[in-house]
């Protein structure tokens, strides 16, 4: 099967990086109101209308892009229910995209839970490139029609975001619905970075599901089969990976939702052979790491002198853990066995130890000697009591997991415990930041994995951090993609970590009862210092291969606007 680029291309909207000026077109009436990122419903002009053939598709009243964004925030906020508002998103997303973003980027706060966590992981949406196991052969073919049917020619591809949906955050397995989040960090790469969304790709890799619900579901769209794993599993994966390393010279390669053990082992495979980040493990880990250089730089503390007990041991938890201990290697020159001692990793059954035989390998590492812990229960209560915590992260979806008697043991050892229950969704936080407050007598910094009102302890308020990796994914990948990175390394994962630190009102202020994090409203400056600051990495350590002079100035042309275009209709 072959095919040509020229004969499925009907646009150039996503030839450049940025906003295209003038965009050229094949399509015409119904033709273009059906293209998401060229349509502009009423905002087209009289004399568009008459070029393009719309006069008898579209009602008489003409509009600007920002009356159509009230006109829609107005039936928005008619919603009630998350999940409704969310399938209205979707619908919106797929009729108009400029119009989609211009609400989005403007009402970020508000809009990010429906958009994303946690509201995301309710839906499925159908948009996206499906590989499927069972017609591997046709995989690389399958790869590039998913890329030119949407007009993108592969060398201008910026970003590729893949799942096979076997972990998704709160939910599970759940097969091929698990584009949809794929989809949802696209949007994300848009809205907060600026990344052109004719430039990007979301893909599911069908390898099948372990979710018997689907399974025994005659209805289910997937492949109804049990999960594929091994060395068929690892094949799969190699030949849409070397597709994307062959035809996608440009693509940040974004891995989503793979279950622990296939997440770690496909990092630690392609992150020294090709630009690619897994949010589950960097992503985590960054913006926890970023979280806590904020409370370091209020309490006075050094990420050496801390001592980190992870409560959930899975993906996110090991990703944290890989982090820190990285962070310590190379930013405090830590030999890597006294990094790992700094770190203390418990699970479903408690304390990680080298005697347990059902231990993943990446979690082998951390596992402590059993004669060094003795006969005492492994516990978190009792590991707290042992070990005297300095930071406290919970990533075990096990609902008030870090109990009263947990926190105050903890804060009787330190001045500023550091407590980040990252469990989402909401739902299943490993406690209140309110609690929180209340057991340690207001000393806490807390940064939670969902979004929390602020807490009102002794008579001032404190705001609450959200742990979220959309503050670290976006700007990271615009700066990789900016600078043309090799790789995507430990360093400036790190410095990208620092810049969102920087970017904090806390450490602005030095205030503690400031967010340890930027606010939502300001995630696009935010992902503009991350970009700089990645990029920056990147030349200094030889992994860029674009060299820009002026570094900043690169990185906002980059960025793309929600604005209309003009359009000039061309005949093939």
């Amino acid at each position: 099967m072959s095919f040509s680029f020229h004969s499925l291309k009907v646009d150039t909207y996503g030839d450049q990086p940025g906003n295209p000026e003038r965009v050229k077109t094949c399509l015409a009436g119904q033709a273009i109101l059906d293209k998401p990122l060229l349509n502009k419903g009423t905002a087209f002009t009289k004399k568009e209308r008459e070029k393009l053939r719309l006069c008898s598709l579209l009602p008489y009243k003409i509009n600007t892009l920002d009356e159509q964004t009230a006109r829609l925030k107005e039936q928005y906020d008619k919603l009630q229910r998350p999940i409704i508002k969310n399938a209205f998103m979707q619908n919106i997303h797929d009729q108009n995209e400029t119009l989609f973003y211009n609400f989005v980027i403007q009402n970020l706060e508000s809009i990010l839970p429906i958009i994303y966590t946690p509201t995301e992981s309710e839906y499925i949406a159908s948009r996206g490139v499906y590989l499927n196991y069972p017609e591997d052969d046709d995989l690389e073919h399958v790869l590039l029609e998913g890329a030119l049917q949407n007009g993108i020619a592969p060398e201008n591809v910026d970003v590729i975001v893949v799942t096979d949906s076997g972990a998704i955050l709160g939910i599970g397995d759940q097969g091929v619905g698990g584009v949809a989040i794929s989809v949802a960090k696209l949007v994300l790469y848009t809205a907060m970075a600026g990344i052109n969304p004719a430039r990007v790709l979301p893909v599911v890799l069908d390898v099948g599901t372990n979710n018997q619900n689907l399974l025994d579901d005659p209805l289910y769209l997937g492949w109804r089969h049990k999960r594929v794993e091994g060395n068929d599993y690892d094949c799969f994966v190699d030949k849409f990976t070397q597709c994307v390393r062959n035809h996608f010279p440009r693509a940040f390669l974004h891995w989503e939702d793979f279950g622990v053990q296939n997440a770690r082992k496909l990092l630690v495979r392609y992150q020294p052979v090709m630009a690619t980040f897994n949010d589950d493990i960097q992503g985590t880990g960054a913006i926890t790491i970023a979280s806590i250089m904020s409370a370091l730089k209020i309490s006075g503390g050094q990420m050496r002198d801390q001592r980190f007990v992870i409560f959930g041991s899975g993906t996110a938890g090991m990703g944290i853990a890989d982090q820190v201990r990285s962070y310590l290697e190379t930013k405090d020159g830590m030999e890597t066995q006294h990094a790992e001692k700094k770190i203390w990793c418990l699970d479903k059954q408690g304390l990680l130890t080298k005697d347990m035989d059902d231990l993943a390998e990446q979690q082998k590492r951390y596992a402590r000697d059993p004669e060094e812990w003795g006969d005492g229960s492994k516990g978190l209560l009792d590991v707290v009591k042992r070990v005297h915590p300095t930071v406290l992260i919970g990533c075990s979806t096990q609902p008030g997991a870090f109990t009263q008697e947990v926190v105050e043991t903890m804060a009787q050892h330190c001045d500023h415990p550091i407590i980040f229950p990252l469990s989402n969704p909401t739902r299943l936080h490993e406690a209140k930041p309110s609690d929180l407050f209340k057991w340690t007598k207001g000393k806490v910094f807390v940064a939670t994995g969902s979004p929390f009102d602020p807490v009102e302890y002794d008579g001032d308020k404190y705001e609450v951090a959200e742990c979220n990796n959309s503050f670290v994914f976006p700007g990271i990948g615009l700066g990789c993609v900016v600078s043309q990175a090799k790789h995507c390394t430990d360093p400036m994962i790190f410095a990208a970590a620092n810049a969102i630190s920087e970017c904090s009102p806390s450490t602005q202020s030095k205030d503690r009862k400031h967010s340890l994090l930027p606010d939502v409203k300001d995630a696009r400056e935010v992902s503009v210092q991350v970009a700089i600051a990645v990029a920056k990495k990147a030349i200094e350590l030889g992994e860029a291969k674009a060299l820009p002079k002026d570094i900043e100035a690169t990185v906002r042309d980059f960025m793309w606007e929600p604005r209309y275009a003009d359009y000039e209709l061309v005949y093939e």
